[in-house]
């Protein structure tokens, strides 16, 4: 009985090992692939209605219609915020509130501002200023298969019976008091 109980403590050992394991990788860059001077930013000029929209919407806000546009840049510096500006043309339902999201492509929301709060006036331009979370953005990398991209998503909540039942949702996700546009956004590295 000895012999087996010295082979299970030896094998319960084993089974104790860490899954874990770290490693620590260093990136080395070539100084001349910085840019020494500023970024001019493409601006996307954009516009959000009820047809623009690929999910379905709430009737009442389908059949009042709602126009939004803007614009807004779309190649940053790290070190710059992003900007623009929006505006609220027509809206028939009142809105509840309008995001900004900077999502990278893995899917993983990064930041989430808010740049109105309850409903907005008419023909009223916002600005739009981001700053970009330094711990969790970097440059934009397009090396073969690895890719690293983010996207900024304008988000207008409506106000209905429907958005007070569900307070927090997943912003990515498409739902009938929702209207949104995403665009694409390059970010750089400059000096």
């Amino acid at each position: 009985m000895r012999p087996f109980m010295e082979r299970m403590l030896a094998f319960r050992g084993y089974l104790y090992k860490s899954l874990s394991a770290t490693t620590e990788v260093i990136v080395e860059s070539d100084k001349a692939d910085v840019l020494e001077r500023p970024v001019s930013p493409e601006m996307a000029i954009f516009y959000i209605t009820q047809d623009t929209q690929r999910h379905p919407l709430l009737p009442e806000i389908k059949s009042g219609g709602f126009r939004v546009t803007g614009r807004i840049s779309t190649l940053c510096s790290l070190l710059d915020p992003i900007s623009g500006e929006l505006t609220v043309e027509t809206s028939a339902v009142p809105i509840s509130s309008i995001d900004i999201h900077l999502l990278r492509v893995e899917s993983v929301l990064v930041g989430e501002k808010i740049i109105a709060d309850g409903d907005v006036c008419r023909n009223l331009t916002l600005p739009i200023y981001v700053i970009l979370p330094r711990l969790l953005t970097c440059p934009s990398v397009f090396a073969g298969p690895f890719s690293i991209e983010f996207k900024v998503s304008i988000v207008i909540s409506f106000q209905s019976k429907l958005s007070k039942l569900h307070k927090k949702s997943d912003p990515r996700t498409p739902r009938l008091w929702l209207a949104m546009e995403t665009l694409p956004l390059e970010l750089v590295r400059t000096r």
